[in-house]
């Protein structure tokens, strides 16, 4: 049994050895607040960085759909004869030059601007979802660290309560009223609260590594620790967040957009049955006794094959269907994830004051109560120990809910765009 106790206190000892570690330089860098993260990926997020690229590049095809379609400019020669150079000797010798510009039929060009515009608003809402969604990961990766610090504390805490069961444990031990098994049981349960906080901070490592991608920054930065979030107020009820997703998400906009420009390609799709023209200027340059002529001409092509056309505008229409179901499918599903995350909150609120205000409180006094009584000799060690160990798991459980009602919070509002002001909506 000595052999036994002293295998476990070396491992302990190794255990609080490789714990001294500071966890990549938190203890010394300045604890981390939530709005600088979320401002610093919104600066370097490349998710972000690409979305709003991509949003550019779409306005700037909208100047282009709008414009008239390049001139032609054409210079040639005419030559009588094929055995000598006749220019200025023979009637029909003479170089030609000409310009030409191709005009669509009156509407195709505002059509073809409108659904570049279209498409480009949907690429700017686009760009907005992303932001609300990186936002959204940045507090779900914030508080998930903070649940691991401070999962990390308890585990501190509660390793100090089970240094007092030993020390009970160890005195009943050198009086002779209990075990050396007592003593064992002890300093065992409070070594597997030691293993508990090395998984712990390496659940810290990653959290820090996955905050840093989502900031844009290297894994190497060193982070402090997430201070203390107060609760977040949330006043919504279920009917205004699935009515501000209608009005408010980016998402939805998105869809909106995307339809629109089905539409519009319907149109322009209808308008290729009309023929556009072609208007050229020439001038034909002679010498001599023979003067310049000029001409000018209309080139209308017949849209002989509409058969292919008519294909042209089924598809299209079938492709304004699809975003209208796609619209559609949407809104149900935002409304899906109001609904779970509002639930979501709602029970997590009933929890956590389950836990505060009852489950904590009582379970506390009757630990202290059984550590009295196992000091006196009237509770057995392994009362105390059951004891101390549900305290832990209802105070752990209890900032699990806490960061589980911050998480829900904070889809609701990625979903919603609730938090977001309408200039940064991109309405």
């Amino acid at each position: 049994m000595r052999r036994k106790t002293l295998t476990i206190a070396l491992w302990s000892l190794a255990v609080s050895f490789l714990l001294s570690a500071p966890v990549r330089g938190a203890d010394a860098a300045e604890p981390l607040v939530l709005q600088v993260l979320i401002d610093e990926a919104l600066r370097n997020n490349h998710d972000i960085l690409m979305a709003e690229q991509k949003w550019r590049a779409a306005t700037h095809r909208i100047t282009q759909a709008e414009s008239l379609p390049d001139p032609m400019v054409m210079v040639g020669y005419q030559n009588e004869g094929w055995n000598e150079y006749t220019f200025g000797k023979m009637e029909g010798a003479q170089w030609m030059y000409s310009a030409s510009q191709m005009l669509p039929f009156p509407g195709k060009r505002g059509i073809k601007g409108e659904m570049a515009a279209r498409d480009a608003g949907s690429v700017e809402a686009m760009y907005h979802a992303t932001r609300l969604g990186v936002v959204a990961r940045v507090k779900e990766l914030y508080f998930d660290l903070f649940l691991a610090y401070r999962d990390i504390d308890l585990v501190q805490e509660k390793t100090d309560l089970f240094s007092r069961i030993e020390a009970a444990a160890l005195a009943r031990y050198s009086a002779g009223m209990a075990p050396q098994q007592e003593v064992l049981m002890a300093q065992t349960e409070k070594y597997m609260l030691t293993e508990k906080e090395t998984m712990l901070r390496q659940k810290v490592r990653s959290g820090e590594a996955m905050l840093a991608s989502v900031l844009g920054a290297s894994p190497l930065v060193a982070m402090g620790r997430p201070a203390e979030p107060a609760a977040t107020s949330f006043a919504y009820i279920l009917d205004e967040l699935i009515e501000a997703a209608a009005d408010r998400s980016p998402e939805i906009r998105s869809r909106l957009r995307m339809q629109d420009a089905a539409q519009a390609k319907v149109r322009m799709a209808e308008k290729e049955y009309f023929p556009d023209m072609t208007l050229a200027a020439s001038v034909f340059k002679r010498s001599g006794e023979f003067e310049d002529m000029w001409s000018v001409t209309a080139t209308f092509n017949i849209p002989l094959y509409f058969g292919t056309k008519r294909s042209a505008v089924a598809e299209a229409r079938s492709q304004s269907a699809s975003a209208l179901h796609d619209l559609a499918g949407m809104k149900v599903m935002l409304t899906s994830v109001i609904r779970d995350n509002y639930s979501m909150m709602k029970t997590t609120e009933k929890l956590m004051d389950l836990y505060k205000q009852g489950l904590i409180p009582k379970t506390y006094q009757d630990f202290e109560l059984a550590l009295s009584g196992y000091i006196s000799g009237k509770v057995e060690a392994i009362t105390v120990i059951s004891r101390l160990k549900t305290l832990l798991d209802y105070e752990t459980l209890y900032w699990a809910q806490f960061v589980e009602r911050e998480k829900a919070i904070a889809r609701l509002e990625a979903a919603t765009a609730i938090a977001e002001p309408a200039e940064k909506r991109g309405e």
